[in-house]
């Protein structure tokens, strides 16, 4: 092997690295983010229920979000299940990244707030702000 063989070699190693490093850490900030989400919904609890009766759960999932985010998903859950921490995590989690593809963290926080054009609208302003007060605590907490 010539010696810019090797070079090519260990730097498509590190670029592999690189990447998986960025991945690592995009999946991070979204599993923070969810944490921020569930925070300013419901202060993470799975039993509440809001909007005169019209979302549950951690997330605060209206029927209509939770019948788009199992399509996403490939799943079949009832919205009875919406109450579930972990397969409404899972919804959530899909939703954004189906519609907040290529968006910012509070970009995809809006999306969740006031649906898939939700990060252009001025009335999830105030949800976004609420979503950068939590995040910064906890940046500030670790």
């Amino acid at each position: 092997m010539t010696r810019w063989m090797l070079w090519g070699a260990v730097g498509g190693l590190l670029f592999a690295v690189q990447v998986a490093k960025a991945r690592t850490s995009r999946e991070a900030d979204l599993e923070r983010l969810l944490d921020a989400i569930a925070a300013v919904e419901s202060r993470s609890n799975p039993k509440a229920v809001g909007d005169s009766g019209r979302a549950r759960g951690v997330y605060q999932i209206h029927r209509r979000y939770w019948i788009d985010g199992t399509r996403i998903l490939g799943v079949d859950w009832s919205y009875d299940e919406a109450v579930d921490p972990y397969k409404a995590r899972e919804v959530v989690r899909a939703y954004l990244m189906h519609y907040g593809q290529d968006r910012t963290l509070l970009e995809k926080a809006r999306i969740h707030n006031g649906g898939p054009g939700g990060y252009r609208k001025q009335a999830t302003l105030p949800y976004a702000r609420k979503i950068v007060k939590i995040l910064q605590a906890e940046r500030e907490s670790s």
